[in-house]
C-alpha cells in the first residue's frame, strides 16, 4: 500500500489544468534527468492533503510507517533528521529545561539547544580505547546522572553511532521512565534496522531516523516516531521547524520506500549484511562483542585519510574517515560487482589496514557561556592555533561525522588543540570565536 503517492499518480494521471504552485505545472524542468518527477511535484490540494493537518492520504501513509516500527505515530520530515531533532525537543522540553544529553550527538542538537535555550547536562564519553571510538552509551551512567540532576526530564541519545555502534536503549529506556523522563532517540542512521529484525529502538518515547541515508528514499526524507503525544502537537511542532511547502516527490519517496522494503526489499537487506559479515570477518573491521548495524562496514586502518585517499584513487567512495577507520555503507543498491570490487582493492590494500593508531578520548571542555548566548553573539573567524582561551561562537566539529569536540560557550584550551591536531582529519583551519566574553 502506497495511499501517498497512489494519489499523487491519480491526480497526475487526469492531465490536470494546473493552475497552481509550483511553476513548472508538471510537464517542464530544465534538468532532463528529473521531467519523470515532476509530475508528481504538487502542492497541497484536496485530494493531495496537507502534510501537517489531520487527513488523508498523510494519515494512512504515515500510519503504516508507525506499525511498522512499532509507534503509536509517525510523521512525514522532508528536512532531514535535523528537522527532526529539533521538532523532537520542542515536543519534549519547555524552553529553559536542563537535559541529559549524549555528547556524541550531532551538531544539529547544539543548534536545538540553543533554539530552545535548553541546560544540557552530558553523559560520559564511553570511550573504547582498543577501538579508537566511542562507544554505547551505559544504562548506569543515565542512572547516575538522574540521581545527581533530579530534575532532568528529558534525555537524548545517538544510537546507532556513524560507527554503527548500538546503545541498549531498552535499559536506558527503563531507567528513563523509571525517573518520569522522556527518551528520545537521534537514530539517523537506523532507518532499516526495523527491518532487518534489530530491535533498536524500543524503549524510546521519541525516535528520529533519516530515511534517505540507508533507505531507497530521496536525500532530505526522514521520519519521527513517537509514543505518548498528542498527533496534533506533534505535528504542530514539526511545522514550526519545517517547511511550509514541503516536497510532495521527497514525501511519495517515503511512502514508495517503506512499500519496497515490504516487497522484497527486507530479503535483499539481510544479503547485504550477510555480505558484510563476510568481508568483517576477511579484514581488519569493527566487530567483536559490540552490539553492530548489520549492514555497516567500519574498516579499522593504520592512517584514515591516507587509505580513503587511496580507495577514492580506484573510483571507490566511503561515508567517512577518521584516524583509524574508514566507515562504508552498505545497502541493497550497491550493485554485487561494486561489492566485488571494493573487497578487490580491499585485498589489494590490506598492508594498510590493521590496528587503528591509539587515540585518546575526546576532552569535555569547559563551558563558560550558554550554547545561545554563544551561538548568537557578536563573534570573529580567526585561525584555530589562535584560538588558546576563545569562547568557541560556533561547533568545532570535525565532519563528517559533524560531532563537536569543542560546543558553543566552551573554552578552546590547550587540550582541546592538541586534540583536533592529533586526530588530522575533517577540521577547518578557522573558527568564530565569541568577540567578547
Amino acid at each position: 500500500m502506497t495511499p501517498l503517492y497512489d494519489v499523487l499518480k491519480q491526480y497526475a494521471g487526469k492531465n490536470p489544468a494546473r493552475f497552481h504552485m509550483p511553476g513548472h505545472k508538471g510537464v517542464f524542468l530544465p534538468i532532463p534527468e528529473l521531467m519523470g518527477a515532476a509530475c508528481l511535484d504538487v502542492t497541497e490540494l484536496p485530494a493531495t492533503g496537507n502534510l501537517y493537518v489531520e487527513g488523508e492520504p498523510f494519515d494512512s501513509a504515515q500510519r503504516l510507517w508507525a506499525e511498522r516500527f512499532g509507534f503509536e505515530y509517525c510523521q512525514f520530515l522532508t528536512g532531514g533528521s535535523t528537522m527532526g531533532i529539533h521538532t523532537a525537543f520542542a515536543l519534549c522540553c519547555q524552553p529553559g529545561d536542563q537535559v541529559l544529553i549524549d555528547r556524541n550527538c550531532h551538531r544539529s542538537v547544539f543548534n536545538a539547544l540553543a533554539l530552545l535555550e535548553l541546560e544540557p547536562v552530558y553523559l560520559e564519553r564511553p570511550w573504547l580505547c582498543k577501538e579508537g571510538l566511542i562507544g554505547p552509551v551505559s544504562p548506569a551512567d543515565v542512572e547516575k546522572q538522574f540521581n545527581l540532576h533530579p530534575e532532568i526530564k528529558t534525555v537524548c541519545i545517538t544510537s546507532p553511532t556513524y560507527s554503527g555502534i548500538l546503545s541498549d536503549i531498552a535499559a536506558i529506556g527503563g531507567i528513563v521512565k523509571s525517573h518520569g523522563g522522556k527518551l528520545f532517540v537521534d537514530g539517523a542512521h537506523g532507518a532499516h534496522l526495523p527491518f532487518l529484525g534489530v530491535n533498536a529502538f524500543e524503549g524510546a518515547d521519541v525516535v528520529v531516523v533519516s530515511a534517505h541515508k540507508t533507505l531507497p528514499a530521496m536525500g532530505q526524507t526522514a521520519l519521527l516516531f513517537t509514543n505518548g503525544f498528542d498527533p496534533d502537537l506533534v505535528r504542530l511542532r514539526a511545522s514550526i521547524y519545517g517547511t511550509s511547502s514541503p516536497s510532495y516527490v521527497l514525501l511519495a519517496s517515503l511512502d514508495a520506500a517503506r512499500q519496497w522494503m515490504e516487497d522484497g526489499g527486507e530479503l535483499l537487506y539481510h544479503q547485504a549484511a550477510e555480505r558484510v559479515a563476510r568481508l568483517r570477518k576477511k579484514f581488519p573491521c569493527l566487530s567483536g562483542e559490540l552490539s553492530l548495524d548489520p549492514t555497516r562496514l567500519t574498516l579499522c586502518v593504520r592512517n584514515g585519510p591516507d587509505f580513503t585517499k587511496k580507495i577514492e584513487e580506484q573510483n571507490i567512495y566511503p561515508e567517512m574517515e577518521d584516524g583509524g577507520h574508514v566507515v562504508l555503507i552498505c545497502t541493497p543498491q550497491d550493485l554485487e560487482e561494486n561489492l566485488d570490487r571494493l573487497e578487490q582493492v580491499l585485498e589489494r590494500l590490506a598492508s594498510f589496514m590493521g590496528s587503528c593508531p591509539p587515540l585518546p578520548p575526546p576532552p569535555l571542555p569547559r563551558r563558560v557561556l550558554s550554547v545561545r548566548k554563544a551561538l548568537f553573539s557578536p563573534s570573529v573567524t580567526i585561525s584555530l592555533e589562535d584560538c588558546e582561551g576563545k569562547v568557541s561562537a560556533c561547533q568545532v566539529a570535525p565532519y563528517p561525522p559533524g560531532v563537536p569536540v569543542v560546543a558553543p560557550g566552551e573554552v578552546i584550551s590547550k587540550k582541546e588543540l592538541a586534540y583536533l591536531k592529533q586526530i588530522g582529519y575533517n577540521v577547518k583551519s578557522e573558527v568564530r570565536v565569541v568577540a567578547s566574553v
